[in-house]
């Protein structure tokens, strides 16, 4: 959840703020949206605005990008995982073959063994030197040959994926009983063996210790908006699919509340399952909780918890079942992401694609398997650095402001809310009504502008990435929402009148009957 160099304190309060005045509302309207029209993220906006139909091709576009990029963390963890099935973990000791003569063990009991600034721990070097491979590669120009290893890795990943999702919700539902309960048992597990070590509670304090002059910072703000969005799910076209299948009087209001709460709670709860372990590893250290925690978004996990399992008593077993959720809870977003795009693509072609599903499933799990190949390579870490900076958190952001700007100003706030009352039997409060038309559209323009005032410094090991980079990220994040514009012109060539006509029928919602889900759930379940 956290990117500890940005300051755990300083982050909560923007998380908060987001939550409640940006995710929550808008994934209460995401559910009312896909349960009141039955329609997924391309085929529903013929029913709201069809001038703004681009952005549903934005979100799918948008949902492939971190297909790309985020099962390859997942073949990481697989790897892991497989690396765990021994007494001594392999990243605990510097005796392999991967090792350099600089690796050295913070733990050791060794009163010999002296750390310097050029020193690296066998976890660290585990984790660039044989899982990422990225000494062989200088940078983004050279990325080198496919690690055949992580190939292998994502390949199941991604055979997983398709065998749970094939044949639609009702497969991937049950899977996800499995996918969702155990991170849980997990999170309690090494919760309670978190607490109970040593140093456990510097941990604690830096992580609840506030920070205010880090506010001032933009990146914080930015990252927040960006982790609401990617766990709550607005703008990925995932709360409209699974909605569209609710029942059309079902409590989608409860639902937003009862979710997004259950939500933002566990990863408040994963917060104190990462930091009491760096209280931990600053104390064995004898370092401050902010040194041990300089790494941030994949390396916490794969440099800093991994090492802290193990030197854990029972490493192996905490190290398997740690990275086995890891590996659940990243299934449960490509299970959701990817259904996003399904349901999106089946409506806008049922009579074409709906018998065909498995086919097509099968095709869309090749293209984002073959679209993953550059992260597979030594140098693929570099690439899904960059895919993280700037094809997720900037395009969604920008995507979720054009689409509450769609439905709240041009299909209108007063005939969304009489949408609401005619499905749950009262109108939404002047507290929702406000966040839709001005306090959301407010924060997502304030979030997007501050990332174009200030851009990321991005940077990944000791690579500092070049200037050109910058300008391929910025490529990667409009890539996406481009397709808004250029629908919209292509709305007002193909359709027919003067040019005032053309603007007014491309406004214009076409009424929803609520019975097309139904004949898609029927052929495709």
């Amino acid at each position: 959840m956290y990117d500890p160099h940005l300051s755990p304190g300083a982050f909560l309060l923007p998380y908060l703020l987001m939550a409640v005045f940006g995710g929550v509302p808008l994934f209460y309207m995401e559910l009312a949206l896909g349960q009141f029209h039955h329609s997924g993220c391309i085929s529903i906006w013929k029913h709201i605005c069809p001038i703004f139909k681009g952005i549903g091709f934005a979100i799918c576009i948008i949902a492939l990008y971190i297909a790309f990029y985020y099962n390859t963390i997942m073949a990481w963890a697989l790897y892991y995982l497989l690396s765990s099935f021994q007494s001594t973990l392999p990243w605990s000791t510097c005796t392999n073959s991967w090792n350099t003569a600089n690796c050295n063990q913070y733990m050791s009991t060794d009163h010999n063994v002296t750390w310097s600034n050029t020193s690296t721990s066998p976890a660290e070097e585990f984790y660039v030197r044989q899982v990422l491979q990225v000494h062989r590669s200088p940078g983004l120009h050279q990325l080198g040959s496919v690690s055949w290893q992580l190939a292998l890795c994502l390949l199941f990943i991604f055979t997983i994926v398709f065998f749970s999702i094939w044949k639609g919700v009702k497969t991937s539902g049950k899977v996800v009983w499995v996918t969702a309960t155990f991170p849980y048992l997990v999170l309690l597990v090494l919760l309670i063996r978190g607490a109970t070590l040593p140093g456990a509670w510097r941990g604690v304090v830096f992580y609840l210790k506030p920070d205010w002059e880090k506010l001032l910072s933009t990146t914080v703000w930015i990252d927040a908006a960006a982790q609401i969005f990617f766990s709550l799910g607005p703008g990925f076209g995932v709360l409209l699919a699974f909605a569209s299948y609710n029942p059309f009087h079902n409590n989608c209001y409860k639902d937003a509340l009862i979710t997004s709460s259950v939500n933002c709670l566990t990863s408040f709860l994963s917060g104190f399952v990462i930091f009491t372990v760096l209280g931990y590893m600053a104390e064995m250290r004898q370092q401050d909780v902010d040194a041990v925690a300089k790494d941030a978004g994949p390396s916490l996990l794969f440099i800093i918890y991994a090492e802290a399992i193990a030197n854990m008593p029972a490493a192996t077993f905490f190290s398997i079942i740690f990275f086995l959720m890891i590996i659940m809870l990243g299934l449960d977003s490509t299970f959701a992401g990817l259904e996003g795009v399904i349901t999106a693509v089946l409506d806008e072609y049922p009579h074409v694609l709906v018998k065909r599903r498995e086919k097509f499933v099968f095709g869309l799990v090749c293209v984002c398997y073959l679209g993953a190949l550059s992260t597979l390579t030594y140098g693929g870490a570099f690439v899904v650095k960059l895919f993280e900076e700037y094809a997720t958190g900037p395009a969604v952001i920008t995507v979720v402001l054009l689409e509450v700007i769609a439905v709240s100003w041009f299909y209108g706030t007063k005939r969304f809310c009489n949408d609401i009352q005619v499905m749950l039997g009262f109108y939404p409060g002047i507290f929702w009504r406000v966040c839709w038309v001005a306090i959301c559209p407010c924060f997502l323009l304030f979030i997007i502008i501050s990332f174009l005032a200030f851009p990321p410094e991005v940077r990944l090991f000791s690579y500092h990435y070049p200037l050109w980079t910058t300008a391929l990220g910025y490529c990667i994040g409009v890539s996406s929402f481009i397709c808004v514009p250029t629908y919209m012109i292509y709305c007002l060539i193909v359709t027919k009148g003067t040019f005032k006509q053309r603007l007014l029928k491309s406004i214009t919602p076409v009424p929803s009957t609520n019975q097309h889900r139904d004949i898609i759930v029927t052929s495709a379940l």
